[in-house]
């Protein structure tokens, strides 16, 4: 199932592998539970379905910078699948360093805003990658397995 069409030379993040698709906490394993974090409702379907299909949990969705802070503080998500441009404002460079400040999640963009100002910006949120849109949803699988080894 392909989420977005692009070249795979566009993928930067961890180099892809074998990795089971759980999280070691406090000695137990479980799935990694993701926050979508996505203004385009019909895209955050697509994603949280392929994402559920994948075995991981997803915590909730959030078209917004404030939604995605106050569904972090509640659901305790692992990571943050985080979309630059949201509903109203702050963005989503604000949000996730919003979110790595306050709570320690780290976030993957997924984004067709990319550019170096762009990542600069976003340097101190300690991104697990980058996924400039469109992309295929086994990139973005790949990347979330690699975190949780």
């Amino acid at each position: 199932m392909i989420l977005y069409a692009m070249p795979a030379n566009d993928f930067d993040g961890p180099s892809a592998g074998a990795a089971a698709d759980v999280k070691k906490v406090a000695g137990a394993e479980r799935p990694p539970r993701i926050l979508i974090v996505e203004d385009e409702f019909l895209i955050a379907l697509e994603l949280e379905n392929r994402l559920l299909e994948a075995g991981f949990v997803v915590t909730g969705i959030a078209a917004t910078a404030g939604e995605a802070i106050s569904r972090a503080g509640s659901e305790d998500p692992d990571l943050a699948i985080m979309d630059i441009r949201l509903a109203g404002s702050p963005d989503g460079i604000e949000a996730a360093l919003e979110l790595f400040k306050s709570f320690g999640i780290r976030s993957i963009f997924a984004s067709a805003h990319a550019d170096s100002d762009t990542r600069k910006r976003a340097a101190p949120a300690s991104p697990i990658g980058w996924l400039p849109k469109p992309y295929p949803a086994d990139m973005l699988l790949r990347l979330i397995r690699e975190f949780v080894k």
